[in-house]
């Protein structure tokens, strides 16, 4: 049975999520609120929330969880060749917390793969901006000729970044804003990007499962680290670059 939390009882044992023989693998909980307060102490302990429009919040803790690593960060030829041009071309850039309501109202409205409409809803939305507003949500953006074509949002407490979604308006933009991140982690030995569940689009990006409790470990050793600075522009693409085969 998946507990029910009211405002002020805490989340059980990631080790009490539904196993891989349940119809939800990874379900841990479920509740009525999505207060900023209880987004912080999930992603603290490795839980994050996914659900529909119209059902209650679902909170899980999958095993094995997806992560990537930034040193293991795969740039495929054609990719390095594309962010090549971007670090030469002015029409490029790659602008941080520019406008991160917005990242994730683009990413509510790309489609995907076996997917009908989105869980970023708009309780999601006002959620993430109050943790944006904290300086605990950041979006990185990729712009062309002055218009956001593609970026990424996520959650980060002091050496640990939570990935939560991406969009593409034009060709590798959500590669191209992933790439600045990778970097811009790299350079503050950031060693973990959560990015919750398996896709075949992640692990062409070097991405790749670990156990649960390996994964949980690692951000309760993280999270209370000094957090760090959010300010870089397309120029750490350079690291990416270089580092690529």
């Amino acid at each position: 049975m998946v507990p029910w939390l009211g405002p002020d009882d805490p989340f059980p044992s990631v080790e009490r999520a539904l196993g891989a023989t349940s119809g939800a693998p990874g379900l841990l909980a479920a509740s009525a609120d999505l207060l900023p307060s209880r987004l912080i102490d999930a992603y603290r302990r490795g839980i994050f929330p996914w659900y529909s429009d119209g059902q209650p919040v679902l909170w899980w803790s999958p095993d094995p969880r997806m992560v990537l690593r930034p040193q293991e960060f795969k740039v495929s030829p054609s990719l390095k060749k594309t962010l090549r041009r971007v670090l030469r071309d002015d029409a490029w850039e790659i602008r941080v917390d520019h406008d991160f309501v917005a990242v994730m109202r683009a990413c509510a409205q790309t489609p995907r793969r076996d997917q009908r409409g989105t869980w970023i809803t708009a309780d999601v939305v006002d959620a993430y901006a109050s943790l944006h507003r904290r300086g605990d949500a950041h979006s990185i953006e990729t712009w062309h000729d002055g218009r956001r074509v593609g970026g990424l949002y996520g959650v980060s407490f002091g050496h640990m970044f939570f990935g939560e979604s991406m969009f593409a308006e034009a060709t590798d933009a959500s590669k191209i804003a992933l790439s600045a991140l990778v970097a811009h982690l790299r350079r503050h030995d950031i060693e973990m990007i959560d990015c919750q569940q398996n896709t075949s689009h992640l692990a062409s990006l070097g991405g790749r499962e670990i156990a649960r409790k390996a994964f949980v470990a690692h951000v309760r050793a993280s999270v209370d680290a000094a957090p760090i600075p959010w300010r870089f522009d397309k120029t750490v693409l350079s690291d990416v670059v270089a580092h690529a085969a």
